[in-house]
C-alpha cells in the first residue's frame, strides 16, 4: 500500500484550477443513517482525483470506528483489469450537522477534505457523493453494475447539482476479481 500522504500530496497537486466557485453551496440529503452507509459500495463513476484516474473495478469501504470515526478505504486496480492493485487509505469524520450527510476526509494529519452525501437512493443502494467546489464527484452503487436508465438518472442529478456531466468518466467494473476482493479482506481488517 502506498503512503496516504503521498496521495494526498499528489491529489493537492492534480487539484483542478478551474472550480466552480460561483455556485452556491450542495445541499446535502436530509438524513444519513451512518451505520446503514457503512459497507462496500462500488465506484460506478466519478469525477476521479489524480490517485483514482485510470481505476479499474474500484470499491470504497466504509467501517465505523470505537471512537466513532469513518476508517474508509479504496480499494482499485491501476490501469486495467490486470493492473497492480492499490489501496488509498483515510479516515472520516461526520460533522455535527443533524443531517449526519456532511462529513470531513483526512488522509493525513494536514489534509482534509469535504464528502457532501448529495443523492441517497432510499434503500442505500446507489449514492452520489460531491463537493460545494465541484471540482470531484463519485456515483456509487452496492452492486458492481447499474441499470442503464439510473445511469442516466444520475447525469442528470449531476448537472442540477451544478457539475458537466461530460466531466464524469465511468468506472469499469468486471467481477468477480479474486484479488481486489482479498484486498478488500485485508483493508477491513487494516481498520479494525
Amino acid at each position: 500500500m502506498k503512503s496516504p500522504m503521498l496521495y494526498c500530496l499528489l491529489a493537492a497537486i492534480g487539484l483542478p484550477g478551474c472550480t466552480r466557485a460561483d455556485q452556491p453551496p450542495i445541499a446535502p440529503v436530509a438524513h444519513v443513517d451512518v451505520p446503514r452507509y457503512m459497507g462496500r459500495w462500488y465506484v460506478i463513476a466519478a469525477i476521479p482525483t489524480r490517485p483514482e484516474r485510470n481505476s479499474h473495478n474500484a470499491v470504497e469501504l466504509y467501517q465505523l470506528t470505537p471512537d466513532g470515526e469513518i476508517c474508509t478505504r479504496y480499494v482499485h486496480r491501476q490501469g486495467g483489469f490486470e493492473g497492480p492493485i492499490d489501496t488509498i487509505g483515510s479516515v472520516a469524520t461526520v460533522d455535527a450537522d443533524p443531517s449526519r450527510a456532511r462529513w470531513h476526509v483526512h488522509f493525513a494529519w494536514f489534509f482534509k477534505t469535504q464528502y457532501l452525501v448529495a443523492w441517497l437512493a432510499p434503500d442505500y443502494g446507489q449514492v452520489i457523493v460531491a463537493r460545494d467546489k465541484r471540482d470531484y464527484l463519485w456515483y456509487m452503487a452496492r452492486t458492481p453494475q447499474v441499470p442503464a436508465a439510473d445511469y442516466q438518472a444520475m447525469l442528470t442529478r449531476v448537472a442540477a447539482l451544478g457539475y458537466d456531466p461530460a466531466q464524469v468518466v465511468k468506472v469499469p467494473q468486471r467481477w468477480p476479481d479474486t484479488g481486489v476482493a482479498q484486498a478488500i479482506d485485508g483493508a477491513i481488517a487494516d481498520c479494525r
